[in-house]
């Protein structure tokens, strides 16, 4: 190619890696040559050349409880976030804890990582604290000390859902949450969003509480029937567990009560649910795409040395559309 060229070899690198500053019309004559051999650059040289591998590693461990369509939009969003650093990635699903982290170390399979699924008490934790790669959580652990996260504002999340409610004259309010799996692995945005449930009950004054809630019909069937016999007053339901809304809904069309008009849900999930719902339902979006983009964002600055904030809560939009209405 330098030779197609008319330049050293030097010169054709410096215009490849732009580490130093060559005249235009070197640089086109360049550009000209690798056009018309078709070169690409090989992707092996070019880590050993950098000690790159321009890979990011995706962990996700895939368990039950967790609804995988909103999984797949971070995957999305994170794959596109990355490509725009020139950066592939390499996802990673089986729950390997602390040994998955050792082999992506230990073998310089990625520059850096972005970890989801995190646990309030994940014993990930210390280990990728000490890693050596810069890292970024999507999730809060109850001790971010010495990490890099960002999430939703899942606290603010359960707060809005009341203080909507709330505005519109309910006064008992129950939350369906996520599965019981899910609380007892003490995941964060489902224990945030409870605590963000149950704060805003107190500071309003109202009566409610917290079900955990299996996404089949008839532990929904049951949920709902639990709910009513426990607060005969219930007027407002915040849904957290996206498989269970349809469920949810036919389960209190099934016992006569019509939503908004005897009951209001707000669901706290993906826009494009909320609008395919039957009544469309009132919620809390859940912005994987900004996330997904802003984890990349923040493992490509620490791979260029720069400062990045510690954690970073996104604040929640909450979107009226038709299932909620005042009492």
């Amino acid at each position: 190619m330098a030779k197609q060229a008319g330049v050293s070899p030097s010169t054709v690198s410096y215009v490849l890696s732009g580490k130093r500053t060559i005249s235009e019309e070197t640089r086109q004559r360049v550009l000209a040559a690798i056009e018309v051999l078709g070169y690409h650059p090989h992707a092996g040289a070019r880590a050993l050349a950098s000690n790159r591998s321009n890979v990011i590693a995706l962990i996700m461990p895939l368990y039950t409880g967790l609804y995988v369509p909103i999984l797949m939009q971070f995957v999305i969003s994170v794959v596109t976030a990355a490509r725009r650093f020139d950066h592939d990635v390499l996802l990673l699903t089986q729950d390997e804890g602390e040994k998955g982290l050792e082999r992506v170390a230990a073998s310089s399979l990625a520059d850096g990582l972005i970890v989801m699924d995190i646990e309030e008490h994940d014993p990930r934790l210390p280990r990728l604290r000490t890693l050596g790669r810069p890292s970024v959580l999507i999730g809060f652990p109850a001790d971010g000390s010495g990490l890099t996260c960002i999430d939703l504002d899942f606290a603010a999340a359960g707060a809005a859902c009341v203080d909507h409610l709330a505005d519109l004259g309910h006064r008992e309010i129950a939350l369906v949450g996520s599965p019981p799996e899910v609380y007892e692995r003490e995941l964060g945005f489902a224990r945030r969003t409870a605590a963000g449930f149950d704060e805003a009950l107190r500071r309003r004054g109202l009566t409610g509480s917290t079900v955990p809630c299996e996404p089949s019909p008839e532990a929904v069937q049951a949920t709902v029937e639990q709910l009513l016999a426990r607060h005969p007053g219930l007027t407002g339901v915040v849904v957290h567990n996206e498989p269970a809304v349809p469920l949810l809904l036919d389960a209190f069309a099934a016992l006569g009560r019509q939503v908004p008009g005897d009951v209001s849900v707000v669901a706290i999930g993906p826009d494009d649910l909320a609008e395919r719902s039957k009544p469309r339902l009132t919620s809390v979006g859940i912005p994987a795409e900004e996330i997904g983009r802003r984890a990349v964002e923040l493992v490509a600055a620490k791979l260029d040395g720069r400062a990045v904030p510690a954690g970073t809560l996104v604040p929640p939009v909450l979107v009226s559309r038709d299932s909620a209405a005042r009492t």
